[in-house]
This record gives structure tokens, sequence and C-alpha cells, in this order.
């Protein structure tokens, strides 16, 4: 991949709360990058920090949440550090939703049920571009009709509660599309939505981007949803990336402990009825204080005595493009 066409790269990205309990260390130590045109998937069990990870990308994490590291932004030859940026300055604003924009994972909550769809499509619009109402009114339809919802000149005038899960989800897309962003942030865009709905929602972001050439981040705990949408993968595990490679290389060949037993914990085709889905045991710890050691070690079945509780792993590359951060795979 040539480095010269990163888009956004994230250095060593450090969430950490600060509470009377301790510090709650959510994301710690995250690198990434991407690309134009491509996908990310994050993938990992609820609490593994992805949400929070997208959260801080935007600079949205809520108090007393503290965002440390580099997130870097390249545009237009400059670039600069979304890190050292104020959450609340006009800045970062200028960025959130016109070059960087966000799905949530619940329509109905992202949305004021006190206003309108259109209206709230509109003001996206009207916040960063100079246009009056009548053209971001124009606008606004024009994106309903482009996600797929029908009688988009009706829908426009329509409130959150009068529209479908599925309705809700398009209309988040078109007001996420609206300024045509470089980089979509889509966490877990699909979790409350039938399998149906789910597949169009799923095409009708692929054809968005290759319409567009925008690039995704797509967070979700579903490994069928990444093998279908997703170029790259990063496995999160206890706010760190356990595994990154290609979705090639990730799905033909796992290679942390943590990301094996995710993949056996996919059902398949074939199987005999009744038979049990294979399960991780345990579940994930919450990140206050934790110990320098492996954050999969108290579940994992290779777990080595004196070297995975120890100190935590560094991400060691096994095949170009491909790293792990394991003890296994360790000189």
């Amino acid at each position: 991949m040539n480095s010269d066409a990163v888009l956004l790269e994230i250095k060593d990205l450090r969430t950490y709360f600060h509470l009377d309990e301790g510090v709650l260390k959510a994301v710690d130590g995250v690198s990434f990058n991407i690309y134009p045109n491509r996908v990310l998937g994050i993938v990992g069990e609820s609490g593994c920090g992805k949400s929070i990870t997208a959260r801080s990308i935007l600079r949205i994490v809520p108090a007393p949440g503290k965002v440390n590291g580099e997130i870097l932004f390249h545009q237009n030859g400059s670039t600069v550090d979304l890190v050292t940026l104020s959450p609340h300055g006009p800045q970062i604003r200028g960025i959130r939703g016109r070059e960087i924009a966000m799905i949530f994972q619940e329509p109905m909550s992202a949305f004021s049920p006190v206003h309108t769809i259109g209206n709230q499509i509109m003001e996206a619009v009207l916040v960063h571009e100079r246009v009056d109402k009548a053209e971001a009114r124009r606008r606004a339809i024009e994106l309903l009709t482009h996600v797929g919802i029908p009688m988009p000149e009706r829908r426009v005038d329509a409130y959150p509660h009068e529209m479908s899960g599925g309705m809700l989800q398009r209309a988040m897309i078109a007001m996420a599309l609206a300024l045509r962003p470089q980089v979509l942030i889509a966490d877990e865009p699909t979790t409350a939505l039938d399998v149906t709905i789910q597949a169009q929602i799923l095409r009708l972001m692929k054809k968005l981007k290759s319409e567009i050439g925008m690039s995704i981040i797509f967070i979700t705990h579903d490994l069928g949803v990444i093998a279908n949408m997703a170029d790259d993968v990063a496995v999160m595990y206890l706010g760190r990336v356990v595994e990154f490679g290609s979705v090639r290389q990730i799905f033909r060949n796992p290679q942390h402990p943590y990301t094996r037993a995710l993949m056996k914990s996919i059902p398949k085709i074939g199987e005999e009825r009744g038979a049990k889905l294979a399960s991780i045991q345990g579940t994930v710890p919450v990140p206050l204080d934790p110990p320098r050691r492996c954050g999969f070690a108290d579940r994992c079945p290779e777990f080595i005595a004196g070297r995975c509780d120890v100190d935590v792993p560094p991400l060691i590359e096994t095949e170009p493009g491909h790293q792990v951060r394991c003890v296994l795979y360790e000189n």
C-alpha cells in the first residue's frame, strides 16, 4: 500500500477515563491507517473499545474521557492532528460531518424527536455550506431518494417516530452523506435491523462507496458482515488491536487465539441440527487499571505461564501486512 495515499493515520491512540475507582483504559495504544476508497473493518466483542475508538477520532468522547496519541488527517496537501484540536472548537466542527461523518448505532437516539428528518438533514447542509433553505431542502430530498426511501417529498417532513428502523437507518446514512465526506464511520449500523433490511443497507453502503469514492471504518461484532464489506480488518480486544491484516489473511489464516475463537463461533451451513455453537469462555474484563499482561490471558486456551502474564506482547508482522499481538509468534 502506498503510504503517500494515507488519508487518516491513528498512532498510539489512548483514551482513558480517570475515575474515582481508578483509570479505565478504554482504548490503549491503537494504531492503524485509513486509505482512500477502502473499508477497514473493526471487529470484537462488546466492551473491546471499538465505539470509543470511533468517537475518539471525531473527538466526541464523553467526560471524563481524555484522548492522547495522534490522529493525523491528511487533507489537500496539509496535515492536522485532531488530538490537538479543542473538542468544541470551530476547526474540529468544520471537519465533523464535512470531512469525517458517522452513522451511529441507534438511529432513534441519534435523531432529535422534535424536528423533522428533513430539517435535521438540512441543518447539516446549512451549517457547512452557503446555500439557502430551498436549496438545502432540495438536497435533503435528493439524499433521501439516493438512499432508497420511497416518497422522499413526503418523508422529508416526517418525524423520527413516524418512520421504521430501516427507514431511520437510511435517513441517518443520508444525513452522514449530506456533505460527501472523505471518511464515513459506521458504528454497528445494522445491529437493530432484520436480515432483509440489513442486506439492503450493506448493498447501499457499498454502492455509495464506489460512487463517492469515500473510505469507510465499519465497526461490528458480526464477522459475516466484515467478510462482505471490509478490505482490511482490525481485531480488537480490551482496548488494543490484537490482529490486523487483509480480510483474506484474517479469514484464511487467523493467528491470534482470540481471532480463531471468534471464527469458531460463527454458525456454519451443514452443521448437525442441535449441535452447540462454539463459545469463548468467560467475558471481556473491565479495563480498570489493567495489569501489564496479555488482555486475553485469562480466557486463552493457549495460555503460557511466565510469558503471557508478564507484559503486553508487541504487534509482530508474521507476513507482509499481517500483524498479531501474541507471544506464540515471538522468536
